[in-house]
């Protein structure tokens, strides 16, 4: 997942440590009697954040191991992206591993993803996430987790201000408001990211996005982009919004967490943040508001990619079933902080988190980077030029990304 992952697998690991091991009684009753043979073995390679998340996926593996009689061997990586493309240089890649969205349409048209159409359970994924990891037509990871973005909000600096849960934003209009409202004392109404994984719920909002429908055209210097570009620089030259970058903290939790804004847009690994290094900072979470054309998130997912040149892909696909599974993910989610990708599980993680169900309301709206190959090399160039937004035409901004994007869609 591309959103500052750095951000997020360093706090989601602290969101619950607790232990998964209920995951072998709860997700695997379906899967039939031990393998006969017992001299195959997979190869899955994750990048975890961390202890909790690679015990939950070793518990996970190992349940299934214990039905099947075929073996996993768990490999995690320090640099996923290296080792994965590595992998699939050499011929000799791991069967299963985790894949985000900006790199399946790249590992697709190269050859080096197998399709997952057949998957068994390939009808219980929230549409948008399978969307995510649709190239060409065909499926080409299972997701595995996901979170949206959210309004994060001070409810101390929001009483202060003199604003109730009735005063939760639900326009631009509103949410330039309560910002200006809650400007004063140092503390700035609204901070966050400067970058497209933050700034591009606006884009959403505007009815805009960064190619057409078909996925062919790019749309970045659209009418409905720049009205959102604009929105957000109007909000910045008031001065009741600021980048990350002008605050001199690493991301918006950390200047939320600091205090030095009172509200910021983020995902659900925030929790991790609050608890570990803010737990006296007390807040909540809204939906974001509407923008022009209704309501508009960006999603963040994982999934779980199939090598090509796997030699078992009826077990990796069996495998991959498995760990998709509603017991499996809930597991995940209290391990180390995740959402599960199955709408099945909805219910019973909401019942375990409801102070969180703003993020998982954002689902039936949210989009996730579209699957375009090298998208992320353009993504991290945009990036950069709107760090600059709050003094540069946006047009300049959108009409350089435009003839980036394009190019790559040839």
């Amino acid at each position: 997942m591309k959103f500052h992952w750095n951000a997020r697998n360093r706090w989601r690991l602290v969101f619950s440590l607790v232990v998964v091991c209920a995951v072998a009684v709860a997700a695997g009753t379906a899967l039939g009697s031990p393998a006969k043979s017992q001299e195959t073995t997979l190869t899955a390679l994750i990048g975890s954040s961390g202890p909790a998340e690679t015990n939950a996926v070793n518990v996970a593996t190992a349940a299934w191991s214990r039905q099947t009689g075929i073996k996993v061997n768990v490999i995690v990586a320090s640099d996923l992206g290296q080792q994965l493309a590595q992998g699939f240089a050499s011929g000799n890649p791991p069967d299963i591993f985790y894949l985000g969205n900006d790199q399946v349409a790249t590992y697709a048209k190269a050859g080096d993803l197998a399709p997952l159409d057949g998957l068994k359970n390939v009808k219980a994924f929230y549409q948008s996430l399978k969307a995510a990891y649709t190239f060409g037509g065909h499926l080409y990871a299972a997701p595995k987790d996901f979170s949206t973005l959210g309004l994060v909000i001070n409810t101390a600096s929001w009483k202060n201000a003199g604003l109730t849960s009735k005063s939760y934003p639900k326009t631009w209009a509103q949410l330039a408001a309560v910002a200006k409202k809650l400007t004063k004392s140092g503390q700035v109404g609204l901070c966050t990211n400067p970058e497209f994984h933050r700034l591009g719920v606006f884009m959403v909002q505007a009815g805009g996005w960064l190619v057409s429908k078909n996925g062919k055209t790019a749309t970045v210097n659209s009418a409905a982009n720049l009205k959102a570009c604009n929105f957000v620089q109007s909000m910045l030259r008031a001065g009741s919004m600021k980048l990350t970058n002008h605050l001199c903290v690493g991301w918006g939790g950390e200047g939320f967490g600091k205090q030095d804004c009172a509200m910021t847009i983020e995902g659900n690994w925030i929790a991790g943040a609050m608890k570990a290094d803010f737990p006296s900072v007390g807040y909540k979470v809204a939906q974001l508001p509407a923008g022009p054309a209704g309501k508009g998130t960006l999603q963040y997912d994982g999934g779980w990619g199939l090598a090509a040149a796997s030699k078992n892909k009826a077990d990796a696909m069996n495998l991959i079933t498995f760990l998709t599974s509603p017991g499996v993910e809930l597991g995940n989610a209290k391990a180390f902080g995740v959402m599960p990708s199955v709408r099945s599980a909805s219910a019973k993680w909401l019942k375990l988190y409801p102070q969180w169900a703003s993020f998982l309301a954002g689902a039936d709206y949210s989009k996730s980077i579209p699957p375009v190959v090298d998208v992320a090399k353009v993504l991290g160039d945009f990036n950069q030029q709107l760090q600059g937004l709050p003094t540069t035409n946006p047009k300049t901004i959108l009409d350089r990304v435009q003839q980036e994007l394009q190019a790559i869609l040839g």
